[in-house]
């Protein structure tokens, strides 16, 4: 593929519907995906590829604003197709992945390389109806989407912060993130010491997936990263992943905190949801939080993070510079709900900076007691 210039979604009509290729080596979920695309408004698929060769003529003759592409295919497979237009006609893809081992795993490196989002594959445990309701839904975002300069995680990158001053068991790290989320964890959390607070993250994902995903930062990162689990306790230098299609929320438990996973209804068509995980957080009492809520698309983790802020906790909303999509931050923000605003180079600095900070009233207590014995 000849390199070429992205599309600026900024000089794109807004009235006009999104135009969309579907690439997947089946007929048959072609013809899915293609039927479930054209049941509403707003999207218009102006063609259709049985393999990335094929794709490639398409990408260069109609200039589509966004491809689904499927991971396994002959002739060249999804993945290095997708890091050849990243690296020569940077656009929005979205994968759509089978819920195997091997998909997931492929699934998480295709994030990686720039896709956008993942959706699992028609013929698995979710419905045509659910598959195509959300890939419409995560089609209709990306008018926010710009091609932006990728923030490459550093797994060996130094790492010169310390949370030395946050006592065990005080200090609770929160993430919520949607599209490009995956990407933006993986780049803060490499970023951090091994010896931090507790991290608790709901990345919008599928099940399967996120056990996946939670291995791959494992790997990477200082601190041991896990899939959460029901009625788990909450450890420092431990960083737990809300399991696809779960709702994760804290719980005191005497002297512990503990994770509740739950089936409850999906919130802003999400479970995980972020909301759900950070109202329960501001629910808790003598605890420090900071917050952060990362690229995504919608509003998730914008009324939980105001309700945060106003039990006490820092809270921080990614720069529109870092974001692959500005919707969830940008709505945080204007809501009044981030009291920082921060790309993720600076984030890490930033969190220590809050809980020294969240630790001041303490410490002017404590000496304000000193001084009158």
């Amino acid at each position: 593929m000849a390199p070429q210039q992205a599309r600026d979604p900024e000089k794109r009509d807004p009235a006009a519907p999104i135009r969309v290729v579907v690439v997947d080596d089946s007929a048959i979920v072609r013809k899915l995906l293609v039927d479930g695309l054209r049941s509403g408004p707003g999207i218009e698929v102006v063609g259709t590829a049985a393999d990335p060769f094929a794709a490639r003529d398409l990408i260069v003759r109609l200039e589509p604003d966004v491809i689904t592409l499927d991971i396994e295919m002959p002739r060249m497979d999804g993945l290095s197709f997708l890091r050849k237009i990243m690296a020569h006609r940077p656009m929005p893809v979205i994968v759509i992945s089978s819920l195997t081992q091997q998909g997931s795993a492929t699934s998480i490196e295709a994030l990686r390389a720039g896709a956008i989002d993942v959706i699992p594959k028609p013929g698995g445990p979710y419905s045509i109806g659910q598959i195509t309701d959300r890939l419409r839904e995560r089609i209709l975002g990306i008018r926010d989407w710009m091609p932006r300069v990728q923030l490459a995680p550093e797994p060996h990158a130094p790492i010169n912060v310390s949370f030395a001053h946050v006592r065990p068991g005080t200090g609770l790290i929160a993430i919520g993130a949607s599209t490009g989320g995956p990407q933006a964890i993986e780049a803060l959390l490499t970023r951090l010491p091994k010896v931090c607070p507790p991290i608790l993250i709901a990345q919008h994902m599928p099940e399967h997936f996120t056990r996946t995903y939670a291995e791959r930062l494992d790997k990477v990162c200082a601190m041991r990263v896990v899939e959460a689990s029901d009625r788990q306790v909450v450890e420092a230098g431990v960083a737990y992943v809300a399991p696809g299609d779960r709702h994760m929320i804290v719980e005191r438990n005497g002297i512990v905190l503990t994770l509740r996973m739950t089936d409850d209804a999906p919130v802003h068509h999400q479970r995980p949801a972020v909301d759900v995980l950070f109202h329960s957080i501001a629910r808790l009492q003598a605890v420090r939080v900071v917050a952060l809520l990362l690229t995504g698309m919608g509003h998730d983790g914008a009324d939980g993070m105001v309700a945060l802020r106003r039990n006490g906790a820092e809270t921080i909303a990614e720069h529109e510079h870092s974001c692959v999509v500005y919707g969830m931050p940008r709505e945080a923000i204007e809501r009044g709900g981030a009291c920082h605003v921060a790309t993720l180079l600076r984030m890490p600095h930033l969190i220590a900076d809050c809980f020294t900070k969240l630790q001041e009233p303490r410490a002017r207590m404590m000496a304000a007691l000193h001084t009158s014995r």
